[in-house]
C-alpha cells in the first residue's frame, strides 16, 4: 500500500531531478553565449523522463553485452545532444539567446510546479496519516 502512495512521488522526484539538470544545461548555454566556437547543448526531457521511470519501451534494445549502447546507460544522466543552430554566426557559437532564455524560463516554471505538486502530495499524505 505504501508503494501505491509513493509511486507518484517517485515519478515527480525523477522529473524534478531531470528539470534541475536541464536548468544547469540551459544556464551553461546562456553563460557561454559569447564564447567563440561554443555549441549549445540540451536533452529531450520527455524521453529522459521515460528512461528514468522505466516507461520507455520503444527504440533499440541492447541484446548482447558486446553491442554498442545508444545514449546514456544511466537514466538519471540523460544523453546530451547539440542544439540545432538557427542563426549562423562568424565565431561558430550556436547559442540563440532568445531561445535559451525562453527554454530557461519554461523549465523554471515547470520545475516550480513539480515542486509544488510534491509539496501538496506530501501534505495530503501527512494529514491522512495524522487523521486531520
Amino acid at each position: 500500500m505504501l508503494e501505491q502512495m509513493t509511486a507518484k512521488l517517485d515519478f515527480q522526484s525523477n522529473a524534478l531531478l531531470l528539470r534541475s539538470q536541464r536548468q544547469q544545461v540551459l544556464a551553461s548555454n546562456i553563460a557561454n553565449a559569447d564564447t567563440p566556437g561554443y555549441i549549445a547543448r540540451d536533452f529531450d526531457f520527455a524521453s529522459a523522463l521515460k528512461d528514468a521511470t522505466g516507461m520507455n519501451t520503444a527504440g533499440p534494445k541492447q541484446t548482447d553485452t558486446r553491442h554498442m549502447s545508444l545514449g546514456s546507460r544511466d537514466p538519471r544522466n540523460p544523453a546530451m545532444a547539440y542544439a540545432v543552430q538557427t542563426q549562423p554566426s562568424e565565431d561558430g557559437n550556436s547559442v540563440d539567446l532568445d531561445r535559451e532564455r525562453a527554454n530557461f524560463m519554461d523549465n523554471a516554471i515547470r520545475y516550480e510546479s513539480t515542486l509544488r505538486f510534491i509539496n501538496s502530495n506530501v501534505k495530503t499524505m501527512l494529514s491522512a496519516i495524522t487523521g486531520q
